[in-house]
Order: C-alpha cells, then sequence, then structure tokens
C-alpha cells in the first residue's frame, strides 16, 4: 500500500494534536532521562554538553534534511494535481471544438455529453470517490460510441484522425488525473520520519537537561512549530480536503464556454 492509511483518513486536528503530544513526551523524556542521570552522577562522571550539543545537532540536521523532503514531495504531488486538472480542461475543450467536424445527431449528443461531463468532474474533488469515478468513466463509454457512429458517417481520414486524437486524449487525461490524485508520500518514509523527529527531538530535551537549564517555553514552541509543518504536509498531500485544495478554476472555464455555445 503506497500511503499509509492514519495519514490519508485522520482528522487534522487529531494529526496535529497526536504529533504535538508525541513531540512534548519525546523532549520531556530526554530531559528527564538526563536530569536524573544528572543527579546521580559524580561531577567527575557527568556528561560534558559540548559533546552531546554536537551529536544533538547533527540528528536535527538529518530531521530538517527528511523534513524538507517530505514537504517537496507533498508539493509535487500537488503541483501534479494542479497539471493534470488544466491538461484534461484543455482536452475537454479541444474535443468539443471539434465537434464542428461531425454531423448530425452525433454533434449535438457529443456537445451534450461533454456538459455532462464537465459538471461531473467539477463534482469530483480528487479523492478515490468510486461513484464519482464511474460516473466520468461512464460518460466517457458514451462519448466513445457517439464518436464511432460519427465515424461511420463520415470516414475521412482527417477527421477520423483529428477527433479520434482528440477523444484519445481526454481519455489520456482523464486516466492520468484519477492515477496522480492517488500518489500519497510512502508510509515508510512517515514511519522514519517521526522515528527520527522522537529520536532528535529526545535528543534535544537530553541536552537541555545535561546542560543544567531548567524547562524551557522554547520547547513548547518546537513542539508546535513541527506539528503545524506536519499538518501542512499532509494537507498538501491529500487531495479534496483540508485548506489547500487545488482550484478548479480551469474547469469552470469550460463550463462557462460552453454556456453560450449551440448543442
Amino acid at each position: 500500500m503506497q500511503d499509509w492509511t492514519l495519514f490519508a483518513s485522520a482528522p487534522f486536528w487529531a494529526i496535529f494534536i497526536g504529533t504535538l503530544v508525541l513531540v512534548l513526551l519525546s523532549v520531556e523524556g530526554g530531559y528527564s532521562w538526563a536530569k536524573s542521570k544528572r543527579g546521580t552522577a559524580r561531577e567527575r562522571d557527568r556528561e560534558k554538553e559540548g559533546p552531546v550539543g554536537a551529536m544533538v545537532g547533527t540528528v536535527l540536521g538529518l530531521l530538517a534534511l527528511l523534513l524538507a523532503f517530505t514537504f517537496a514531495k507533498a508539493g509535487d504531488h500537488y503541483h501534479e494535481r494542479r497539471v493534470a486538472l488544466f491538461d484534461e480542461a484543455n482536452a475537454i475543450r479541444t474535443m468539443y471544438s471539434r465537434t464542428i467536424l461531425i454531423e448530425e445527431p452525433q454533434r449535438t449528443e457529443i456537445r451534450k455529453l461533454l456538459r455532462s461531463y464537465v459538471d461531473e468532474r467539477l463534482q469530483w474533488d480528487g479523492s478515490d470517490n468510486a461513484r464519482a469515478t464511474s460516473a466520468s468513466t461512464a460518460l466517457l463509454d458514451r462519448l466513445s460510441a457517439q464518436t464511432a457512429a460519427a465515424m461511420e458517417k463520415n470516414p475521412s481520414a482527417v477527421v477520423v484522425s483529428l477527433f479520434l486524437g482528440a477523444l484519445n486524449d481526454l481519455a489520456k487525461a482523464h486516466a492520468t488525473r484519477r492515477e496522480v490524485s492517488r500518489n500519497r508520500i510512502a508510509g515508510a518514509v512517515w514511519a522514519v520520519l517521526y522515528f527520527i523527529a522522537i529520536v532528535s527531538l529526545g535528543a534535544m530535551g537530553y541536552h537541555c537537561g545535561v546542560s543544567g537549564t531548567t524547562r524551557s517555553p522554547v520547547m513548547a514552541g518546537v513542539a508546535i512549530v513541527f506539528s503545524l509543518v506536519i499538518v501542512l504536509i499532509v494537507d498538501l498531500d491529500r487531495p479534496g480536503d483540508g485548506w489547500i485544495i487545488v482550484p478548479q478554476d480551469a474547469m469552470v472555464d469550460v463550463r462557462n464556454g460552453f454556456v453560450d455555445s449551440k448543442p
């Protein structure tokens, strides 16, 4: 399975709170462990702050690197969904414009089907909705049947090439948009990210304990910032949900272009 079910379906508030609690527990655990060791160790056996700080900096750097990679991957998935929607809208517009090449009654019927297809795609939010997917697929099948009937009436090589090419482009755009909507950050990446986060942030708390400082509100700030970044990554990676949603402007423009056109 490509995606981790927890991040594919869990509410954003649950991911934020769960991550926040996990980070705070990691930092507090490391801090408490260091304080307990510091209290029982003799002065000459106590750990030095310098070497511990160097190691903490190393693991925090690895965490930052993996966070950057994960964020970039989620951003790529979002961009792919935007491009796929634009390509599908362009394929619809092209096919509609080429209906002028075919005769009635197929011309009118294909234009009606394209209008229905646009309305159906505007209702699809990018999630793996079986009903929406089957409805758009059924409309594509009907478009194929009408195209075949039109080609029988006008078997001109130029017409066949242009119109069948437009239909194939639409079918390809439909499949591509559905496929990119399924792209998710792999579960292994999430697992490694959280493991490194627990280790590195626990090490940060341990370093604070070794240095002998009191608990700082900065620890809570780090936990909140990290949790917000995780929620942002999940939002980018999850289509049809959250605050960052692929705009449907291109598809709306296609539908608006159909309003004043004759069937």
